[in-house]
């Protein structure tokens, strides 16, 4: 089975929806990550604000926020390699790495309506 560990930059929260407006980017990875993890497959999410000793362990990230800065973040990594720098894996990529329909790793809508009488 295949690894995936994203390093976001420093964020407030890995989902988004925090601060004054929302990025939708943000909210698609926390939203895959979560169902990738709760199918089994092996994805981890890490954030510069709140594990800054897994950035310092991993000398590939190390290497390249000491050579490039913070603004190189995020970084993806599958099975140790970096395959990402700036940007987060498509939902496509992480199908294909983790042999899910890509399907399922769309947001879907609530379709429960709220009754506030």
């Amino acid at each position: 089975m295949k690894k995936v560990e994203i390093f976001d930059p420093a964020l407030c929260c890995p989902t988004g929806v925090c601060g004054p407006s929302v990025d939708p980017e943000l909210t698609r990875m926390a939203s895959a990550v979560f169902l990738l993890q709760k199918k089994g497959f092996d994805i981890s999410r890490y954030n510069l604000a709140n594990e800054p000793g897994k950035f310092a362990e991993n000398e590939a990230v190390n290497k390249i926020l000491h050579e490039k800065g913070p603004d190189a973040l995020p970084v993806t990594l599958l099975d140790g390699e970096i395959i990402a720098l700036g940007n987060y894996p498509t939902n496509e990529q992480l199908s294909e790495w983790s042999g899910i329909n890509i399907s399922e790793l769309k947001e879907k809508k609530s379709v429960k309506k709220i009754d506030f009488k």
